[in-house]
């Protein structure tokens, strides 16, 4: 099987008949199971099939951007492979409230009052939260709980009890901090909420944060600098 395809690789229609391996930006607004179901679609319509195997490594947020790993065809049986690499981001959050999604899809509903803040304060926050932590999930998330997602029953009013995850964190750095926003970047493991650990921050803070703007930079050694842009990609499908 052929090693990853990015955008300065060589793809052909023998990779969407024996199956590849894709590095793909995913687009704002967006959700990853949009990615793959217009691949899908793209390729049986290529193929002229009624059925076509793809799926991801990796669960992007509508909001998030960034590098989503997708599998074709007989590629699929090696997303386990990559869901369990290490995931990298970037982004900025917004200090002094919080939302109940943990970031901008809702508006704040809860303020703190403004201070100033030292750098030293987002340091000493950050490193608190290395290694292996506990970690609760965001009530409005797309993992499923008795078998439906937390979003839905957050959206009807329905109380869930979250359970704790272990995730682990790698690294977290807030990389500026111009008043009420700074920048950060994290590498962490499998399964990691960032909008949980930005507010997270916020509540060590006794500040209140949330995420304002998040971008996939890695999934293990693989780099976002190296995936197609979705349009670009779906060209390119068509022109084999």
């Amino acid at each position: 099987m052929n090693e990853l395809i990015g955008k300065g690789d060589l793809l052909d229609i023998k990779d969407l008949i024996e199956g590849a391996t894709l590095l793909v930006d995913k687009p704002l607004g967006w959700t990853s199971f949009d990615v793959v179901n217009k691949l899908r679609w793209k390729i049986r319509n290529k193929l002229d099939r009624k059925k076509y195997k793809v799926g991801h490594a990796g669960t992007l947020d509508p909001l998030a951007t960034g590098l989503l790993i997708i599998c074709i065809s007989k590629h699929t049986k090696l997303i386990s492979k990559y869901v369990g690499l290490t995931k990298s981001y970037e982004g900025h959050f917004r200090m002094f409230a919080t939302t109940p999604t943990y970031d901008a899809e809702m508006s704040p509903d809860c303020y703190w009052p403004h201070r100033i803040i030292e750098v030293r304060e987002f340091e000493k926050a950050a490193k608190s939260f290395l290694g292996s932590i506990g970690q609760y999930p965001p009530i409005y998330a797309a993992i499923k709980k008795n078998g439906v997602p937390l979003y839905r029953m957050a959206r009807k009013g329905m109380d869930v009890a979250l359970e704790l995850r272990q995730v682990h964190i790698e690294r977290f750095d807030v990389v500026s901090w111009v008043d009420p926003v700074g920048a950060f970047r994290v590498t962490c493991s499998k399964g990691t909420y960032i909008r949980s650990l930005i507010h997270d921050m916020g509540k060590k803070m006794d500040s209140g944060a949330y995420l304002t703007q998040l971008r996939r930079t890695a999934i293990g050694t693989y780099g976002v600098d190296d995936a197609w842009e979705l349009n670009q990609l779906l060209t390119k499908i068509d022109e084999l």
